[in-house]
């Protein structure tokens, strides 16, 4: 039985590769971004599959509109895909308060916003899927993408808490954590308006691997992200955290290695105790 979406997002990269994929399964896709004409050759190519919605994941009263769209279109939802979102670049202290609240209110504020105003649906029907697009950056932390990274941290605490809280109402949770993807996410990337010459060292060369990273025929394809997402939407348990990406198995190895490490060394000199 055909599923019903509705996808964050969606105007290029990893949004709009899930939503022709699901459309092409014979999927019910709402396809949503901020600007909506951006979505009118993919709505074309499968109409009846993929409604074309506005949706600025910043704004609380878009969020309640595009589900009660989701449900005038379709009659539910059944799988939400938190796909929006944007790099803030810079160090710590370049990065200013306006800098990282915007950050934060498209990253974190907006797939909680839009996740609340769908759980009500959720709790009538007894079942929906929330997937939260992170990154390996919500686990690996990248000098020169402070705000970036603690906004994917806050995502998979957000994702994790909904999993343990709404589980009893047959709501599944998985966090997806991709790696290097060929998306526009190196040529969105927003600059602080401050650059203190001192931390280029660190993280200019982050920077020029970002913006090259299209270029590279090693970065996974947004049609594999979207193969990753089907396959999973057919699992009866999906698993809460998913690494998409080869490059991504291997730097989160790493982390949870590295972590396993440190905890046990900490542990085994008695620090934890404060004695």
């Amino acid at each position: 039985m055909a599923k019903r979406w509705l996808i964050t997002g969606c105007s290029s990269g990893l949004g709009q590769a899930l939503a022709a994929r699901l459309a092409a399964e014979g999927e019910q896709v709402l396809a949503t971004a901020r600007r909506p004409e951006t979505l009118g050759a993919l709505a074309a190519r499968h109409p009846g599959n993929v409604v074309a919605a506005a949706l600025d994941v910043r704004d609380p009263a878009q969020c309640v509109a595009a589900v009660e769209w989701a449900v005038d279109a379709f009659g539910g939802i059944d799988v939400l895909v938190n796909n929006a979102a944007y790099g803030q670049f810079g160090t710590f202290e370049e990065v200013s308060d306006a800098e990282l609240a915007a950050q934060f209110d498209t990253n974190v504020f907006g797939p909680w916003r839009l996740t609340r105003a769908v759980l009500p649906l959720w709790r009538a029907q007894r079942h929906g899927h929330a997937v939260f697009v992170s990154s390996v950056a919500g686990m690996v932390p990248f000098p020169g993408l402070a705000a970036y990274t603690a906004s994917k941290f806050a995502v998979e605490g957000a994702a994790e808490s909904l999993a343990a809280e709404a589980g009893h109402l047959g709501v599944k949770v998985t966090i997806l954590q991709p790696g290097g993807f060929a998306t526009g996410y190196s040529d969105n990337l927003v600059m602080p308006e401050q650059r203190i010459p001192e931390y280029t060292p660190v993280s200019d060369g982050l920077l020029g691997a970002l913006r090259s990273m299209n270029a590279k025929i090693e970065v996974n394809s947004p049609e594999l992200f979207a193969d990753v997402v089907w396959r999973l939407s057919q699992l009866e348990s999906p698993p809460l955290r998913l690494p998409v990406g080869p490059d991504s198995e291997t730097f989160l190895e790493a982390a949870y290695d590295a972590r396993r490490s440190e905890y046990d060394q900490v542990v085994k000199a008695g620090h934890h105790t404060l004695a």
